[in-house]
């Protein structure tokens, strides 16, 4: 445990400066990790449960369905990361947002994308070039959907 409070205490002080110069046009993106979580939300705004399912299928924003088994009718999903059928009781909020939010900053040798991180990426899309994959409310609405997930 104590290698991920580093590696999330790390991760902050990156949070807190930003993306790097040739990028300095990219909004911070701001949060705080304590222990294995990101307990606050990024917005401050509630979460839509129905749009974060939407999300999590939609095959060109969340693709969650790409790699992870859920509850929903989306054909083709993937079996590369874990099944999310009762995430919802297996994590808490703010280790769901951690996960969404930077799944590196949890396990290191993940294949996850960071949906909600602009600095220190390699080969990113032109179009998500100096913008995070999801925006914060976005991200609230996925972590709000997965919390459904019991």
């Amino acid at each position: 445990m104590h290698h991920l409070h580093a590696a999330c205490a790390v991760a902050f002080v990156g949070v807190l400066l930003g993306a790097p110069a040739a990028a300095s046009s990219a909004p911070a993106l701001q949060y705080t990790v304590a222990g294995d979580g990101i307990p606050h939300s990024l917005t401050g705004v509630p979460g839509d449960p129905t749009r974060g399912k939407a999300l999590v299928a939609d095959r060109k924003l969340g693709n969650c369905v790409a790699c992870h088994q859920l509850p929903l009718d989306a054909p083709f999903q993937g079996n590369v990361g874990p099944n999310l059928a009762g995430v919802g009781s297996r994590l808490s909020v703010p280790q769901l947002r951690l996960r969404v939010v930077d799944m590196k900053l949890v396990d290191a040798t993940t294949i996850m994308p960071a949906f909600y991180r602009v600095a220190g990426l390699n080969d990113v899309a032109q179009d998500f070039q100096g913008r995070p994959m999801l925006s914060a409310q976005q991200v609230e609405d996925v972590v709000t959907f997965l919390e459904t997930l019991k």
